[in-house]
């Protein structure tokens, strides 16, 4: 994903249990939200759980919006006939943060690598299709120090532009911490150049 993105789809979350069926084999789909790649082990270890019987428990997740991170793993199946048709869908779905999982029950006959790569598709499909996938806005966090006596013009800016108080301190010196949308961060810092009285800083300038 390049640097111009400001926004990004995720799921909210978990999806619940969807079944593929090919050839008596039962693949059980899910989707999860997750931020950390550590949460994947705990979540993988509760589905193996719920289906003991299970022969694979193949999965794929994507993480980050800029710098992204991904991993496709077919749990024993023939190589790259799950894990990557796995993740071909969250790319479909244009969704990141986001673990699909699919547990397959064999059903006493053999699918194939083509076969397994459409079952294993298609489950992850059916997953996404049944999660709550919202899109989500990226956002920059804005520092503005100023004197007292501006904190009325400070307010008024601030309710105008409808940004989010992070946190405040209000002495004779004050400071403000707002979150500012990413794509509406240019014309946010344009307009505070008139206020000379207030100085702005965003966190990966400070020193």
């Amino acid at each position: 994903m390049d640097s111009k993105i400001t926004r990004f789809k995720t799921t909210d979350k978990p999806s619940g249990e969807v079944l593929f069926k090919e050839k008596k084999s039962k693949f059980f789909g899910y989707t999860f939200p997750i931020t950390t790649e550590e949460e994947v082990k705990t979540i993988l270890e509760e589905l193996r759980k719920l289906h003991p019987t299970a022969n694979h428990v193949c999965y794929a997740w994507q993480l980050g919006i800029m710098d992204v991170q991904y991993r496709a793993n077919d749990d024993g199946e023939p190589n790259n006939s799950a894990g990557l048709p796995i993740y071909g869908q969250i790319q479909s779905f244009e969704v990141t943060n986001v673990l699909v999982a699919v547990a397959r029950i064999f059903g006493g006959t053999k699918l194939g690598v083509g076969g397994l790569m459409t079952a294993y598709r298609e489950t992850a499909k059916l997953a996404l299709e049944n999660s709550v996938i919202s899109e989500k806005v990226l956002t920059e966090e804005l520092s503005m120090t100023f004197e007292y006596a501006e904190m009325d013009t400070v307010m008024r800016f601030i309710k105008k532009n409808q940004l989010e108080i992070l946190s405040q301190k209000l002495h004779l010196d004050c400071e403000i911490h707002v979150s500012v949308q990413k794509d509406l961060l240019p014309g946010i810092l344009e307009q505070l150049k008139a206020h000379h009285k207030v100085s702005v800083q965003l966190p990966d300038l400070k020193k």
